[in-house]
């Protein structure tokens, strides 16, 4: 077969169309004509905004001498890892029990054929030998004369890698560690890898970790509601926070955040800007301004919100999923600045704030030009020039308008313009989160809208997609799609009620239930139970680059299962934080979004409930939402909502929906309806302890 990567709506795959390589997506002709031919299959998974599997495609996919090759022994085979993070992450893990090596991207693997179990495989490789790697030609003509003389030892090995797949949902068997005792122990862990001098986790690269950081502050909020504050758990985060909202992982001119950084101190990043991140990010800001104001992290939150709006929305509400790295074939070429040129854009008084606060008075940090970077505190920066903080500040916001103009007439980076459902889901909770906090209506009606999008467009015949683009949906969702959609409705709720928000979050629900629950061991499988047969069907666990869809179902599902008094959902939360211990103990740190869960089941958790006239609501939600309570949960819900909470008292008279209530609850008891604003603060005053 010939390339047929033409009709595809992948723009990863569309890259690859005109490449002399036979690529095929991963469906059933592909895997019927390598059983057909006896061949072995090149799989290679990347994504649109991936900076090396650019370089691997420029140096060997397009070449035809290299693509000869490939064609003449292998059944070539190209896939999105965005749009099929199954195999993904099945793949990925196949790589890892191999080499014994972390996977990446591109992850380049040989298949057999008949039982698409992998036997050699690899991330990048270049075209001629460097890096102690194989030139990639050489390469496939070892492994083809492998495949060709030696395939029982392959079929032996691959056997192997098959047996220990299965066995990974079982778990390790738990040791009955008490959940407070899981909690300290990822708390010390975590100090342990705390790199106290420029935040963040570890060495060179460091990663945004949200998981991570959210986990620290509900710890630090627990803890101060029990009388004995983690300062500095609390410092991790806050520290953290400010180091990469300072560094140049941050657009200080466009906003967001990119992928990563490739240095210890958040300034030289890896270019590509991703959906994923920004959107937990936009909620851990957010968060974080609940427990104190702080303007560069109201900065960094409005930035990303404003870039989500201005760069990365469809016109119809659902958001794209990525901004390339490269431009002009250039990683980061379109973000660096020359010092010169930026003078002359500037007036005097403007450069001269731009060139202090942004190190351009410091020598070039990328390759002879300069990413910007915050070395200081701005407070300290206007003292430091003698300008009063109001005219510091103006100066600064023209400069910044000015510079961002200017880059924009550049080429810009490559947009990846699918739009995922798990990954809107993410960006629904951000911007609903920081809507409640910052006080932002376009933030909130922006979230609204994605998921109105995802609902209308997404949905065929009852059932979610994971991705949509030029008008077709694609996919039937994994469980990532339906846990992060749940998550983000549950956030949109409790900031603006709407029914359908809620029967929607029904729906996704009970389709957990129904498709992805394990019913004998408990937890959630990644793919659905009609979804094609694979390897090896994931239970994910682990915080990644985006949390364990267990962990974000397992908190869904407890928030609504106490919202609607729904043993059912309480049940499969609870099941699935049993299974997930054996795992949680064996690697606590690496479980933070299940630790979360475990933690929610485990404390007594505080649920208000706010009914009133809807234009009576926003001062008693705003009581019930100040500050940070990571055990509280807060909904406001009109008198016309056609579905309260059965547990509820029943409205007594006409006279009483002139006026707002509330109710405290925990577990299955609720309080007497709250009838004074005052009354409602000496109750969250008494639940919140010394906090």
């Amino acid at each position: 077969m010939s390339n047929r990567l033409g009709s595809e709506t992948s723009p990863y795959l569309l890259q690859h169309a005109d490449n002399p390589v036979d690529w095929q997506p991963w469906d059933d002709a592909a895997i019927e004509d390598a059983r057909r031919r006896q061949r072995p299959i090149l799989l290679s998974i990347g994504y649109s905004a991936c900076h090396w599997c650019h370089v691997m495609a420029h140096e060997s996919f397009e070449d035809p001498a290299v693509a000869a090759v490939m064609n003449a022994h292998f059944v070539c085979i190209k896939v999105d890892r965005e749009e099929r993070p199954d195999l993904d992450k099945v793949y990925q893990l196949a790589h890892q029990l191999l080499t014994q090596q972390p996977g990446g991207w591109p992850l380049t693997m040989f298949l057999d054929p008949d039982t698409l179990v992998p036997f050699f495989g690899g991330t990048y490789f270049p075209k001629t030998p460097r890096h102690q790697l194989p030139g990639f030609a050489d390469l496939l003509r070892r492994i083809a004369d492998v495949f060709a003389t030696r395939r029982a030892e392959l079929t032996a090995q691959g056997d192997k890698v098959a047996d220990v797949l299965q066995s990974l949902n079982t778990g390790p068997a738990t040791t009955g560690t008490g959940s407070l005792a899981l909690l300290q122990a990822a708390r010390t862990s975590l100090g342990d890898q705390y790199d106290s001098t420029d935040g963040g986790f570890g060495s060179a690269p460091k990663f945004p970790m949200p998981s991570t950081l959210d986990r620290l502050l509900r710890g630090w909020a627990m803890s101060r509601r029990d009388g004995e504050a983690d300062r500095e758990a609390l410092d991790m985060v806050m520290t953290t926070l400010t180091k990469m909202a300072r560094g140049g992982i941050h657009d200080h001119l466009g906003g967001g955040f990119c992928r990563y950084a490739t240095d210890s101190r958040w300034m030289i990043p890896h270019f590509e800007k991703m959906l994923y991140d920004n959107g937990q990010l936009l909620r851990l800001y957010a968060e974080a301004l609940a427990v104190a104001p702080d303007p560069l992290f109201e900065l960094a939150a409005t930035g990303i919100a404003d870039w989500l709006l201005r760069e990365m929305r469809h016109p119809d509400g659902g958001f794209y999923s990525a901004l390339d790295a490269d431009s002009e074939g250039e990683e980061g070429r379109y973000y660096l600045w020359q010092r010169d040129k930026v003078r002359k854009l500037l007036e005097e008084d403007e450069y001269l704030v731009v060139e202090t606060l942004y190190g351009l008075d410091k020598p070039a940090n990328f390759e002879g030009r300069w990413i910007l970077h915050r070395y200081d505190a701005w407070p300290s920066v206007a003292a430091r020039l003698s300008l009063p903080l109001a005219r510091a500040d103006a100066l600064l916001d023209s400069a910044r308008r000015k510079l961002l103009a200017a880059r924009a007439g550049r080429v810009r980076p490559g947009l990846d313009d699918k739009v995922l459902s798990a990954w809107n889901g993410l960006a629904v909770s951000g911007l609903a989160t920081a809507a409640a906090r910052l006080d932002r209506p376009d933030w909130l009606a922006a979230a609204q809208n994605c998921v109105d999008f995802l609902r209308e467009r997404a949905v065929v015949d009852g059932r979610l997609h994971a991705t949509w683009k030029a008008g077709r949906p694609r996919f039937p969702g994994y469980l990532d799609d339906h846990a992060f959609l749940l998550d983000a409705l549950l956030v949109l709720l409790s900031v603006a009620w709407r029914d359908q928000d809620l029967d929607f979050a029904i729906v996704l629900a009970d389709s957990l239930l129904a498709r992805f629950q394990d019913e004998e061991a408990g937890g959630f499988f990644f793919t659905a139970d009609d979804h094609e047969s694979l390897i090896y069907r994931p239970k994910p666990t682990m915080d990644d680059a985006v949390p364990p869809g267990n962990g974000v179902a397992a908190l869904a599902l407890l928030d609504l299962g106490h919202l609607l008094a729904e043993p059912r959902y309480l049940e499969a939360a609870n099941r699935t934080i049993d299974w997930a211990l054996g795992m949680i103990e064996r690697l606590p740190a690496g479980h933070c979004t299940l630790l979360s869960a475990l933690e929610t089941a485990a404390r007594p958790q505080e649920l208000i409930v706010i009914r009133g006239p809807r234009d009576a609501l926003g001062p008693w939600a705003d009581r019930a939402r100040a500050g940070y309570h990571p055990w509280r949960r807060v909904y406001a819900i009109p008198y016309e909502a056609k579905s309260p909470p059965p547990y509820l008292p029943r409205l007594v008279s006409a006279d009483f929906r002139t006026k707002a209530v509330a109710y405290r609850c925990e577990g299955s008891r609720c309080s007497l309806p709250i009838e004074t604003l005052d009354e409602l603060d000496a109750a969250l005053e008494a639940s919140a302890g010394r906090s």
